[in-house]
């Protein structure tokens, strides 16, 4: 996949002022950052709108990068968290982990490893599960799905089970996906906060 430079949002924030709300930093790959689709019509960019309306002075800040996998957020998450302080970070990592073929018990120990981080500098965390296509096999797809229900136990994070759900599982799942039929189209994005957004809104304060 292309890499894409992070996005910040939030005006005032970008320009440098402190927010006078909480912080969400989230920590994805193409599914946040926006990968094929217009500027501002992400799932994230509708998120700081929702959240504008709901919590005014609440800011979030897009640290998600295309092709990115468990490990290369787990590298970016200290800095990231020192600079920015969230009060929430959302985790929407591992399906390029899956894509790659990499060990199953790698991607959740980086995720753990993540979710742990971030509490520990004193952020709730939302994980954002993922699932494999059946042609994957019906182990692996079952055993990548447990294993965000198990980070999310261990540490005692929110958790949105299935964060494509409604879009990846139509009965015709192209119409909501770009050519490749890898990422979702623009009109996916409201459908992928709504899956969000009631685990979210339980965490912001």
């Amino acid at each position: 996949m292309i890499a894409t430079a992070a996005l910040l949002l939030g005006t005032s924030w970008a320009q440098g002022t402190s927010p006078s709300g909480p912080t969400v930093l989230v920590v994805g790959d193409s599914l946040s950052a926006e990968y094929g689709i217009g500027r501002g019509s992400g799932w994230v960019a509708l998120l700081q709108q929702r959240l504008t309306q709901h919590r005014p002075g609440a800011r979030v800040v897009n640290a998600s990068i295309s092709g990115d996998t468990t490990s290369g957020g787990r590298s970016r998450l200290p800095a990231l968290l020192s600079q920015h302080r969230p009060q929430v970070v959302v985790i929407e990592l591992g399906g390029n982990d899956a894509l790659r073929g990499l060990a199953l018990n790698m991607t959740e120990d980086n995720l753990r490893a993540m979710a742990q981080a971030s509490r520990k500098a004193g952020a709730q965390v939302l994980l954002l599960g993922m699932q494999m296509p059946p042609n994957y096999g019906a182990k692996y797809s079952a055993d990548f799905a447990a294993l965000y229900v198990q980070v999310a136990r261990q540490t005692q994070s929110a958790l949105v089970p299935f964060f494509l759900q409604g879009v990846a599982d139509r009965p015709d799942p192209t119409e909501l996906f770009q050519a490749d039929r890898i990422h979702p189209n623009e009109q996916a994005q409201p459908r992928m906060l709504d899956n969000v957004w009631p685990e979210l809104r339980k965490l912001i304060k």
